[in-house]
């Protein structure tokens, strides 16, 4: 017999004793019992042609004994799958639902539960399956595990990180202090090693605070309780940090005024060094918080710019570095200002003159001619930055212009003469010439005023600055001039009655003058009675009014007249009288006419 053959029949005769078949006669390896009993003794479920054979052959015992061990084996199986679940939900591994049979999980589990370390390799086969939360755990484990054996704790089986101990390890590992509840843990559950070594922390600490005092000079406060606030204000000193307003009141009301000093002084320091090395100017050797090139470090930081004084200082000690990095953080800060819209002043200007900065000034007048054109109604894109960026300047500083170099703008057709520019001009020279009145009392300021209030297309102005007593002024040509004006304010607001009697009244003081009948044929163009406008007209040339003058008004006359029909009638009316003379009216022609209702 070989030896395949003898250890078959070893194998048999055990599974017959196992399963109460000893009394069975046949016992040769290819007997149908041995094969029955293989696949029992292997968890595979036997037919119902297998059941009954037993049943035939007389095996109620072992029959008996194979329901048993089915009935064990499923029971076993149903604890295993239980508790592959609960271990599971207790290591945050809910998610991974493949079976307990067919993974790694079961086993990796199992190793965590017993206070087994993981491997490499088992650790990527949790991140590689998502299980970032039991991997976070295993983690936990091993830090709890490492913490045990620092902290002479090893007798303690529990290594599941919830546990009180885990948090009482950690809490010695930084140094924090125990309370007397975690302390009182430590003596009830023996682990008398983890609660020595929190004393000796403790001394040390105590020894550290009363070094602390001393050294920050805070010795007469009394109280030397690891507890005390002024413990946690000390290290923080020490550590190099800056106290926040309520611990700096905390120290003022136990009038450790000293230790508040310190504090100061180190956190300028920190600050100065801080600063050195952001101006480049580390090669400093002082470093106190009296230096003065802390103080200018500081301004820097609130300003950036530097004074004359502080510019001497930095320049003699060849500190010229922190100069170009200040006025390139100014000039940076300028140019910011700029882009957001905002106006340069004066002094600032100047600062960009004096340092070679045109390059800001250009670039900030280009951005504020742009505003100015809005603000001014320039509207052509091509419009070259000067003259008129100059005078829009002076209309925004209240400042007079050049009377003469506006004209020649309007008279170029580069200003209308109703813009914005115009009308901000002539009401300038308005209020100066009011203020001259005042000034000088001289009263032939009056009529000049009123005409540029005109042109201001502020004719109730006009009225207002020639409603006065002319029987106390005693110039004739006077009282006309004021006349003239005052009715062609009138004229503005369409009151052509009040108009007519004032150009009546100034003919009356100074009927050589031709101005008040330029008013009265202007009058008469207004109400459509263009023969006794031109009689006016005539009138106006013999005493000296020039033509182009009189054209100059019914030019006026049609640009102020806002009735279409009218302005075309006129229009017929002067190309019939002189076509040549009055070409300029063609164009009143070529707009239709309104409807008549």
């Amino acid at each position: 017999m070989n030896k395949e053959s003898e250890n078959r029949l070893k194998h048999f005769a055990a599974l017959k004793s196992k399963y109460q078949a000893s009394n069975y006669q046949d016992s040769s390896p290819s007997s149908l019992l041995y094969l029955i009993l293989r696949k029992v003794d292997l968890g595979i479920q036997l037919s119902d042609l297998e059941f009954n054979w037993l049943g035939e052959t007389k095996l109620e015992d072992t029959l008996k004994a194979i329901k048993q061990e089915q009935q064990h084996k499923v029971q076993e199986f149903g604890n295993l799958e239980f508790e592959f679940s609960k271990l599971k939900s207790k290591y945050k591994a809910t998610n991974y639902n493949v079976s307990w049979e067919s993974s790694h999980l079961y086993f990796i589990l199992l190793k965590l539960e017993s206070g087994n370390l993981l491997s490499d390799s088992e650790i990527k086969w949790l991140r590689a399956n998502n299980l970032y939360e039991t991997n976070k755990i295993a983690q936990e484990i091993k830090l709890f595990t490492q913490l045990k054996l620092k902290y002479k704790a090893t007798q303690y089986q529990d290594s599941y990180p919830d546990n009180k101990l885990f948090k009482i390890l950690k809490k010695l590992e930084s140094t924090e202090r125990l309370n007397d509840s975690e302390y009182n843990w430590l003596i009830d559950n023996k682990l008398l090693e983890v609660a020595e070594i929190f004393k000796q922390q403790e001394s040390v600490k105590e020894a550290h605070f009363f070094n602390l005092k001393d050294k920050y000079q805070a010795n007469q406060h009394s109280d030397l309780s690891l507890s005390s606030p002024l413990y946690s204000i000390l290290q923080k000193i020490d550590a190099g940090l800056d106290l926040i307003q309520s611990q700096i009141h905390w120290l003022e009301q136990q009038g450790l005024n000293q230790t508040i000093t310190i504090a100061r002084e180190l956190q300028q320091k920190r600050e100065f060094a801080a600063l050195k090395v952001k101006y480049k100017a580390t090669d400093y050797q002082d470093s106190s918080p009296k230096s003065h090139l802390y103080k200018i470090l500081k301004k820097i930081e609130l300003s950036n710019q530097l004074d004359e004084q502080d510019i001497n200082f930095l320049q003699k000690r060849k500190l010229n570095v922190i100069i170009e990095i200040v006025n390139e953080k100014y000039a940076s800060t300028l140019k910011y200002k700029v882009d957001l819209g905002e106006v340069l002043n004066e002094s600032e200007i100047q600062w960009l003159k004096k340092n070679k900065r045109e390059d800001i000034i250009i670039f900030a007048q280009q951005k504020h001619f742009v505003i100015l054109k809005k603000k001014y109604g320039l509207i052509d894109p091509a419009l070259k930055i000067e003259p008129f960026y100059t005078i829009m300047v002076k209309l925004e500083k209240q400042e007079r212009l050049d009377p003469i170099l506006v004209a020649q703008l309007i008279d170029e057709n580069l200003l209308s003469r109703d813009g914005k520019i115009a009308i901000g001009h002539y009401k300038l020279e308005a209020e100066f010439y009011e203020q001259e009145i005042q000034r000088t009392g001289n009263k032939w300021h009056i009529p000049t005023a009123s005409s540029y209030w005109r042109k201001a297309n502020e004719p109730e102005q006009a009225l207002k600055i020639t409603n006065l007593d002319l029987g106390k002024i005693k110039e004739s040509n006077l009282k006309s001039a004021i006349l003239v004006t005052r009715g062609a304010a009138f004229r503005d607001m369409d009151n052509l009655a009040d108009a007519e009697n004032c150009a009546i009244k100034a003919m009356k003081y100074q009927s050589n003058s031709y101005q008040p009948y330029t008013l009265m044929g202007a009058i008469c163009y207004d109400r459509g009675n263009y023969v006794k406008g031109d009689y006016w007209f005539e009138q106006a040339i013999q005493r000296g009014a020039k033509t182009e003058d009189i054209d100059d008004e019914l030019k006026r006359v049609f640009r102020s007249t806002k009735n279409e029909n009218k302005r075309h009638e006129a229009a017929e009316y002067l190309l019939k009288k002189d076509s040549k003379r009055y070409s300029w009216a063609k164009s009143y022609l070529k707009k239709p006419l309104e409807n008549h209702k």
